[in-house]
């Protein structure tokens, strides 16, 4: 049984006023809180529940999550940190048949990820449990509607609700897959839910208008709206290619659409970390044609 939230009436499911108050059943009738509908494969609206979340720390942060009883998230194997005992566990193959179990399966040993991920529900009230990723950065929150899509470089997802869907996209243009830095295989993540993402340093969010474009550096792009436009261009003359520190090329992005930036990659964090480094922070040009399917900036 519903309720009007004009008058707080008892409304019939079915009921398309209020009795009492004349208010339209559909548009106001209140059932329970902080949730959303979002479409299922069947077409019926399937409920997204409420995260409770924070994250804490700054360069090395955790996401806390509070589940209530049943809920549930899945994230990538070996990003929790703990998990209190009323949280059970299972790794699992994503997908409700067999073939999309092994479809999923092929398209994460694509992004490089691991076959499984890891489920985890709250089996009685109170039930906490937290995830960070491998190196330091950032975790950033998103909040996805219905159909509405991210594309984000590999191994950028942490953890989302179960319904978010995590596939696989190709870049369509093939000089941003050669130079772009993210290599050709971004991860998607549809809604409707909340996901979580880790890049490296701090991130920098821009909201693009329609056309209007972004230069960023190779290697440095986390995650933008699907409707953003993804692309190289060349950086100018010889001598700024060769002795500018960027490399040959800049990963362009147009309009309309949010997009984040990462301040540190993990390449580069490599890179800084290594023994046998003779200083400077330029890129060797030729070095972005080797990291063209890994992903990598160098």
């Amino acid at each position: 049984m519903a309720f009007c939230s004009n008058c707080g009436n008892q409304v019939a499911d079915d009921a398309k006023f209020c009795a009492a108050c004349g208010n339209p059943a559909r548009a106001g009738a209140a059932g329970a809180t902080g949730a959303a509908s979002g479409p299922t494969l069947g077409g019926a609206p399937e409920p997204v529940s409420h995260l409770d979340y924070t994250i804490q720390g700054d360069n090395l942060q955790i996401a806390r999550v509070r589940l209530a009883l049943g809920q549930e998230v899945y994230a990538e194997a070996g990003k929790m940190i703990y998990k209190t005992a009323n949280v059970s566990w299972e790794t699992r193959m994503s997908g409700n048949t067999l073939g999309e179990k092994l479809l999923g399966a092929l398209r994460r040993t694509v992004t490089g990820e691991s076959l499984f991920v890891t489920y985890f529900r709250a089996n009685s009230a109170n039930a906490e449990v937290g995830f960070a990723g491998s190196y330091p950065g950032k975790i950033q929150a998103i909040e996805l509607a219905p159909g509405q899509a991210i594309l984000a470089q590999r191994d950028a997802f942490l953890f989302a609700q179960p319904t978010v869907s995590l596939s696989v996209a190709l870049v369509r243009k093939l000089g941003a897959g050669f130079f772009g830095g993210e290599g050709f295989v971004l991860e998607k993540l549809t809604g409707p839910g909340t996901v979580f993402i880790h890049a490296g340093g701090d991130f920098i969010e821009f909201t693009l208008n329609p056309g209007e474009r972004l230069q960023v550096s190779v290697g440095c792009i986390v995650a933008f709206d699907e409707t953003v436009d993804y692309d190289i261009e060349y950086v100018g003359g010889i001598k700024t290619a060769l002795f500018g520190g960027e490399g040959l090329f800049l990963a362009t992005l147009t309009g309309p659409g949010r997009l984040l930036v990462q301040s540190m990659t993990l390449e580069k964090m490599r890179r800084e970390l290594a023994p046998t480094r003779h200083g400077g922070d330029s890129h060797n040009p030729l070095q972005s044609v080797t990291g063209m399917f890994s992903g990598s900036e160098d």
